[in-house]
């Protein structure tokens, strides 16, 4: 399994198993992604510990998380985020859009 949804109470905490996110299993994400928004869960935790690369798949996979969460007032928080992965966000200007906190459990605070 590439990723996994634990649902808790009151969000979802989606596990990235994966090294590198991208256009091989970018799709799969947007899925997932997409099957939480039709179940109306709208927070969103999404740990990225395992996961040192991200391509443009992979970022365009979160932001649609993010859209779909944000779209039904809902919270989107990315936490975990390695080096290469962190300096791809910034590249790409999705830090000014993504909600990242340094640990899971800061993110398990963030989304209430």
């Amino acid at each position: 399994m590439k990723f996994e949804i634990i649902e808790k109470p009151s969000y979802d905490l989606l596990v990235s198993k994966v090294e590198k996110i991208d256009a091989s299993n970018a799709t799969e994400l947007r899925g997932l992604f997409t099957e939480l928004q039709n179940k109306s869960r709208n927070k969103v935790v999404v740990d990225l510990s395992d996961t040192k690369y991200c391509d443009s798949s992979g970022l365009s996979a979160l932001l649609l998380g993010h859209r779909n969460c944000r779209d039904t007032n809902g919270k989107f928080v990315v936490c975990g985020i390695q080096p290469m992965v962190d300096k791809l966000i910034k590249i790409a200007q999705l830090d000014k859009v993504l909600q990242i906190a340094g640990s899971r459990e800061k993110a398990e605070q963030e989304i209430g």
